[in-house]
């Protein structure tokens, strides 16, 4: 059960970023006669945005999974929302401070989320590279 959880939230995150970058991607040539500056401030706003989405969608399985009995995370963890999102925005950033450690099901969550949080985060990043050469004349 713990691993089809994993990889549905992996795949969910994976289409959320799809989404968003496909709308963003549509949506920002409408904002042609906004200032090169400012549709590279919307496109990073929306994607920032859309990260912090990702790790919520995280946040939140690692609190499900926690509470289905399929694993648990220990350490400096209290059990608040809080404590679930810090914990996801580490393992999404590969940051990893190891100040909570997973157990269980909870354990691949985090290993899924790493690797998912990575691709993603580059992904981020080549279209931020694109937008900029394309509304920044670094085209050659």
């Amino acid at each position: 059960m713990g691993v089809v959880v994993c990889l549905l939230v992996a795949v969910l995150s994976v289409l959320l970023h799809y989404e968003i970058l496909t709308l963003l991607s549509s949506r920002i040539t409408r904002l042609v006669r906004l200032h090169h500056r400012l549709r590279v401030l919307v496109t990073l706003v929306v994607v920032l945005a859309g990260h912090v989405l990702e790790v919520l969608l995280f946040a939140a399985a690692y609190q499900a999974m926690t509470e289905a009995g399929l694993g648990y995370l220990q350490g400096n963890f209290t059990g608040s929302i809080t404590d679930y999102v810090y914990f996801s925005f580490t393992v999404y950033s590969t940051l990893g401070l190891g100040d909570i450690a997973p157990f269980g099901s909870l354990r691949l969550l985090a290993g899924i989320q790493s690797v998912v949080g990575l691709l993603l985060i580059a992904w981020s990043g080549s279209f931020i590279f694109i937008e900029m050469q394309r509304y920044w004349g670094l085209k050659k």
